[in-house]
């Protein structure tokens, strides 16, 4: 039902405003006494208890929000409609907290009950409808849109279900008996009422694609239906993709060069006219979502060279170039780019062919002197790269360089080559390849470039980027890879997202349903289609994975102090079980990169990047599968220890234990696959390194920290089964307990023995030492703990036996000593931090000063800092006051005393953790 007017929920308006004021304010105790006041005059109103629920949830207090929206639900599934009042109002207010909560199931509930009371009231099917939307439940939207269009028979009901069954056919196989059903629909609703918007041409016309009825389709668009889409050349793109993908090549190429002439600037449709040209030598996209998401563009997935005859081949590209030159006398504002680039295409394809004249660098000449001086123009020319040799690449960019040296040109527009050539460097390969002086070199060259051009940018608005900023990110870019060429150690995890990314994406993930219904509602159904296509997408992101599982990770690492705050974790990872699912070899293979050449459906990339992102794929899935079976090792090393000293096990439990230790087993060998070894290989190696006839220092860092967490969780499986090489003379298996203590105790010795001073530069052992600390050494504490639990456990009397005393008092020496050799590792890392932070804050200072001028020498990386220095320190009154006034605040002291400052808080930080990991493991010396 509706409220009526002057009421909200059934209250007077003027009682509710003042709280939605409160709440909008933030003032959110105002709001909670007014709230208060409220519900006593209206104790049985359900918007009343809503809005309480609403105030509670904005202030955190998440349970009593819920329990809160429970009572309102069970209110409104009261019989009693004369003293309950059920309206949309109430229902979207109690459907934001519950959203909020994560409880959409909830908020569905009260919509289908409401629905079920008032089968007729639009507005709350319209409520259920979005319900199902955010539940992405295509089905029930199908059927809920249909009942609003049996009570109205409204066009935009009708395109709703239209919709819901298009998402349906994309989301599931075998959707040919749904498309003939929703023609149908669209059809009957035709014959009695016609179509009124553009929108709803567009839909009927892909349900028609999408059956590859393709004359009937353009039929619709040559008819009165297609006069509804109002702008010409949108009509002409869809008519030439419906032409190309019936095989209309020559009429296609036609209608594309009508839509060239009306918009020369449009360079999907020439790459579009150029594919019809060339026959089927482009791969015309069939997929839903291409129909779906544009009525533009045949999305071609790349270019082979062409099977026509030679003598049609040069026809045709003599037609088109003739066509494009066509294009370029009639273009004269000088912004177009496509017809010139349209150029370098044709040139290509020749290339293609077979052709090796220099007409393709004669094309890429021409662009540059009309366009080089764009920000743009490096990722114009990165999709042709591929088709030069390196000695081409070489010849065009000393080409380009004559050409900027003397250009005549505007002094920003000779600044704009000048960082176009710099960035070509890098795309063509030459600047990874330099050598370190040359590197320094182009570095200083960028940033002198960049301090004598802020004249330019003198006139700009504080909102605008300056001139040539670009120039001092790839200088740092530059020396970035300086020190890499001299520190060439892998620190893992660098290309992990922060850990707050699930947080943001997870925020989408809720948000993107509001889009899609305001999609919906604004009739915009192209625009429902890929809101849904990208959620599905950002789903299967291998960021959102692996942010998803660093952020559990993490919260295991923060979480440890005690054996029961760690199991807590687990217990909400359903024991570990969550993460193995989220990367089951299904999800893995399903995983899309953000690097991946495929999202950019214009570029043809060589097989040589497809390579390297399939490869870079193929690390990232292997990443991800060995750090999803963290957590459930975690739980089934903490169960294995503590099963292992049981003194009486019933038979039931026993064969749990087994299992428990099977699969274990099982999940040690998936590990030790993820490292390249086979299990066996695996042990063979740890117990080699244990006893000092191997080295770490064989191995990247990456490894150190994959075998001592094998290590550990190796040791927690053989508490309880036998592997022959970690097995004494007696055929007591307790030897793996030695070889993580060695381990230890050589990881870190090597560690330290090759660490830098912080100080000295960024390519310390830093990162690893946190790493071992907070993940290996951190889970086989819990392991400890575990033992620990089993033996000593609080409150109870042990029966006494002289085998368990025996075994006990083994096992406890044995813990002991594991106890010691953690502390005594992790004390060494305290010390070495001691030692690194040592000293005053100017003492470091002078320390990093003093490295500075050694390097600002004539060819030094510091010589980048020099020139800043004495930019900053000029008198330079033609640069505008802004700009001046800032550079007079600029002091490369400053710079450096704030890397001091970051660097001593990071070590503070971490040997805050390695004295909170001392103290814990004190506390489980003194329990025994």
């Amino acid at each position: 039902m509706t409220s009526k007017p002057g009421l909200a929920g059934g209250i007077p308006e003027r009682r509710v405003r003042p709280i939605w004021d409160a709440v909008d304010s933030r003032q959110f105790k105002t709001a909670l006494k007014l709230s208060a006041a409220l519900l006593a005059k209206y104790p049985n109103s359900p918007y009343a208890i809503a809005l309480k629920a609403l105030i509670l949830e904005r202030t955190g207090r998440l349970d009593e929000a819920l329990s809160v929206c429970l009572e309102a639900k069970e209110l409104l599934h009261s019989s009693n409609l004369n003293i309950v009042q059920m309206d949309d109002l109430t229902l979207s207010t109690l459907q934001i907290v519950f959203q909020r909560l994560d409880r959409l199931d909830l908020a569905t509930q009260c919509y289908e009950h409401a629905c079920r009371k008032f089968p007729n009231n639009l507005e709350l099917l319209m409520g259920l409808f979005n319900c199902y939307v955010r539940e992405y439940s295509f089905v029930k939207q199908q059927q809920t849109a249909i009942k609003l269009y049996k009570i109205v028979a409204e066009e935009r009901f009708l395109l709703w279900a239209i919709c819901s069954i298009q998402l349906q056919v994309l989301s599931s196989s075998g959707g040919e008996k749904l498309l003939s059903l929703a023609e149908a629909l669209l059809k009957k609703h035709i014959a009695s009422h016609s179509l009124h918007e553009p929108e709803a041409v567009v839909v009927y016309i892909s349900i028609l694609e999408q059956q590859a009825k393709y004359e009937d389709a353009l039929d619709i668009l040559s008819g009165n239906l297609g006069s509804l889409i109002g702008i010409e050349v949108d009509k002409l793109r869809l008519q030439g993709r419906l032409l190309a993908r019936a095989c209309n090549y020559t009429t296609a190429a036609e209608i594309y060069q009508k839509v060239l002439q009306a918009r020369p600037d449009d360079w999907g449709s020439f790459l579009n006219y150029l594919g019809c040209l060339l026959g089927t030598d482009f791969s015309w996209s069939t997929s839903g979502s291409s129909q779906l998401c544009s009525a533009d563009n045949v999305y071609f997935q790349g270019c082979k060279s062409t099977n026509l005859p030679l003598e049609v081949f040069d026809s045709r590209i003599e037609s088109a170039l003739s066509f494009v030159q066509k294009l370029q006398m009639e273009v004269h504002d000088g912004l177009a780019r496509c017809p010139y680039l349209a150029s370098i295409e044709i040139e290509r394809q020749c290339r293609l062919r077979g052709k090796t004249d220099a007409k393709l660098l004669e094309a890429l000449l021409n662009y540059f002197q009309r366009f080089g001086h764009l920000s743009c123009f490096a990722s114009d020319l990165e999709c042709f790269s591929s088709t030069l040799t390196q000695t081409e690449r070489a010849e065009i960019l000393g080409k380009f360089i004559e050409i900027s040296e003397s250009s005549t040109l505007s002094p920003l527009k000779k600044l704009g080559q000048a960082i176009t050539i710099f960035k070509l460097d890098e795309v063509f390969g030459f600047l990874t390849v330099l050598p370190v002086e040359e590197l320094v070199e182009t570095s200083i060259k960028m940033v002198d470039m960049y301090c004598k051009n802020l004249v330019l940018s003198s006139d700009l608005d504080p909102q605008e980027n300056m001139h040539g900023e670009e120039l001092l990110q790839m200088a740092s870019s530059a020396l970035v890879m300086v020190w890499y060429s001299g520190y060439k150690e892998h620190i893992i995890g660098d290309c992990i997202p922060s850990y707050c990314a699930p947080v943001f994406m997870d925020d989408y993930l809720r948000e993107a349903a509001d889009l899609t219904f305001l999609a919906y509602r604004h009739r915009n159904y192209s625009k429902v289609i890929e809101f849904v296509q990208f959620k599905e997408r950002l789903e299967h992101s291998n960021q959102y994975l692996a942010a998803r599982i660093e952020y559990w990770i993490l919260q295991l690492k923060q979480e440890t102090n005690t054996l029961e705050e760690a199991e807590c974790i687990l217990e909400k990872l359903d024991r570990g079980m969550q993460l193995l699912e989220l990367s089951s070899d299904e999800k893995l293979n399903s995983l899309t990169f953000n690097e991946d050449l495929q999202l950019r459906p214009w570029w043809s990339p060589s097989s040589y990047y497809k390579h390297q992102a399939c490869e870079n794929g193929n690390i990232v899935r292997n990443v991800i599968a060995r750090k999803s079976l963290v957590p459930r090792l975690i739980y089934l090393s903490i169960q294995s220890a503590t099963t292992s000293l049981k003194e009486t096990v019933e038979h039931d439990a026993s064969e749990k234990d087994a299992n428990s230790n099977g699969e274990l087993r099982f999940l040690l060998e998936k590990y030790a696959r993820s490292i390249g070894l086979s299990f066996d290989d695996a042990v063979k190696l740890i117990f080699e390194i244990s006893k000092g006839q191997r080295s770490f220092k064989d191995f990247g860092t990456d490894m150190v920290v994959d075998c001592m967490n094998f290590a550990v969780f190796l040791n927690a499986w053989n508490l309880c089964s036998n592997h022959p090489l970690l097995l004494h003379q007696d055929g007591v298996n307790l030897i793996s307990w030695n070889v993580v203590e060695n381990l230890v105790t050589t990881c870190i010795a090597e560690q330290l023995i090759s660490a830098r001073r912080v100080l000295d530069g960024p390519g310390s052992n830093l990162p690893i030492l946190v790493q071992l600390i907070t993940e290996p050494f951190t889970w086989h504490a819990l392991v400890i703990k575990s033992c620990l639990r089993s033996m000593l456990p609080l409150g109870k009397k042990k029966k006494k036996s002289g085998l368990s005393d025996h075994l006990n008092l083994r096992h406890l020496s044995l813990v002991s000593y594991s106890i010691d050799c953690l502390s005594n590792g992790i004390q060494k890392v305290h010390k070495w931090l001691e030692d690194q932070i040592n000293g005053s804050e100017d003492s470091r200072l002078d320390i990093l000063l003093s490295q500075v001028k050694v390097m600002q020498s004539e060819t030094g990386p510091g010589s980048v800092l020099r020139i800043l220095e004495e930019c900053a320190s000029s008198s330079h009154p033609e640069l505008g006051e802004r700009i001046y006034g800032a550079l007079q605040l600029w002091s490369s002291t400053d710079v450096i005393r704030k890397l001091v400052n970051s660097q001593a808080s990071l070590l503070l930080k971490f040997q805050d953790i390695c004295g909170a990991k001392l103290k814990m493991l004190e506390v489980m010396k003194r329990s025994f």
